[in-house]
């Protein structure tokens, strides 16, 4: 059958994938891994930097904050310009400003230059996680598509355990600043295998059409195998691409808002558990080694839950695994004050990771369903965005909490009703995209 402007897509969908497709989805996660790396390379340096500036917890605020605004930026503001100038480009500008910040940062020599570097490196990251749902979503076939970005994702929470591995030895061995050097090189060694490995999206390139578009699509149709264009598809936009506007016409407002929503309550839980896990590990009567154990077990936990997710997600639909996953993560966070104090705690962040993880991660699989190729990118940064929000508020309201004196355990029982929101709100939403 002769490949034109009406049957592209299918082929795509129903051809089995090739070796520029595995390369491409594994160079994504490759660098989601290295977001999740970059993020809490702080996390794990934030004692000797206080112990070696002599600086106090209400300046290490700052330095987080900043990494939180900068994300929230790079989602916002960022991000969408993938949908102008390309997915691989937007990739690869993002991973340059991630490997020279957090480069710089080694260089840091006063807390000023500390929150400017990880408002950076944050800026870049915003943008990267967006970025590689995107292009994930574009060249994985429809009936994969959920598993192979909740998988991407998925490599956020392992470059978070290979973070505090390489950390445990670097950063008593050779201090703070050689774990921003070895995270900085290590993100732009990946900048040769993007320039030369990483092709740009296919829909990308037919929708927006720069320079030799034709040219560019036959060359990555003959690598998958797949018989040439002679002319591109008709075009059909819905409006300008990057523009957040586009977002809210004809039925993508109801969309929109609804999975705003679901990211916003979806973060407040996560971020919740990843900045208090340690502590509340701690104040439930453990060690501070079991403490800094917990945060891998979760880790390693939240892959689980996104392989698994995903998986599932093939057979019985997605809207109907996050669900059932956010509805896991709210019971095991329900019943967690029971284990207060015994080594079961371990067990129960494990799971709380699994289903939490799991339900969050194919939440940007729904995000890159929902939005057309022309906005897409601007689509899912968005979301982002909007569940960035959350991702301040949760961890402060926690504080405020356990000023106030509320236990562990109503904790948990208090930050499991958004993430049960969350699954609702999404299995609520309507699209012929979504199952």
């Amino acid at each position: 059958m002769k490949t034109d402007q009406t049957n592209l897509r299918s082929f795509i969908d129903h051809q089995k994938m090739t070796f520029l497709q595995y390369s491409t989805i594994l160079l994504c996660f490759i660098m989601n891994m290295l977001d999740g790396m970059d993020v809490l390379v702080i996390a794990f340096t934030a004692s000797s930097i206080s112990a070696e500036w002599d600086i106090g917890p209400q300046a290490l605020g700052w330095v987080f904050s900043a990494a939180v605004i900068g994300m929230t930026m790079g989602a916002l503001f960022l991000a969408p310009q993938g949908d102008r100038i390309g997915r691989k480009k937007m990739i690869l500008i993002c991973a340059s400003i991630m490997g020279v910040s957090i480069l710089a940062t080694s260089f840091a020599s006063n807390v000023s230059w500390l929150v400017v570097y990880r408002f950076l490196s944050g800026l870049g990251i915003g943008g990267m996680l967006a970025s590689v749902s995107t292009l994930t979503s574009e060249y994985a076939p429809n009936r994969s598509k959920d598993f192979w970005v909740t998988l991407v994702m998925g490599g956020y929470p392992i470059g978070a355990v290979f973070s505090g591995l390489v950390a445990a030895e670097i950063i008593p061995n050779f201090g703070w600043r050689a774990m921003f050097q070895f995270a900085g090189i290590a993100t732009l060694v990946t900048i040769p295998l993007i320039l030369f490995f990483m092709v740009e999206s296919l829909d990308f390139l037919v929708k927006r059409r720069p320079a030799n578009a034709l040219q560019k699509v036959n060359r990555i149709l003959a690598r998958m195998r797949i018989e040439e264009l002679n002319v591109l598809p008709l075009l059909e936009r819905i409006g300008k691409p990057g523009s957040v506007t586009t977002l809210f016409r004809g039925e993508l407002k109801k969309q929109t808002i609804m999975i705003w929503i679901s990211f916003f309550m979806a973060f407040a839980t996560l971020y919740f558990l990843l900045s208090w896990i340690p502590k509340l590990t701690t104040e439930a009567g453990l060690s501070e080694r079991l403490g800094i154990y917990s945060g891998t077990v979760f880790n390693v936990g939240s892959f689980i839950g996104a392989f698994t997710a995903g998986s599932l997600a093939i057979r019985f639909g997605l809207k109907r695994m996050i669900l059932i996953f956010m509805i896991l993560a709210t019971f095991f966070m329900s019943v967690f004050g029971f284990f207060s104090g015994s080594s079961g705690v371990l067990i129960m962040f494990g799971l709380v990771g699994f289903g939490m993880q799991g339900g969050f991660n194919a939440l940007y699989p729904v995000a890159a369903r929902l939005y057309p190729p022309e906005i897409r990118t601007t689509g899912v940064g968005w979301c982002i965005g909007a569940g960035r929000l959350g991702a301040v508020i949760g961890p402060i309201a926690a504080g405020y909490l356990i000023g106030a004196g509320v236990s562990i355990g109503m904790n948990f029982i208090i930050f499991a009703v958004p993430c049960l929101v969350s699954g609702i709100v999404v299995y609520l939403i309507k699209s012929d995209n979504l199952s």
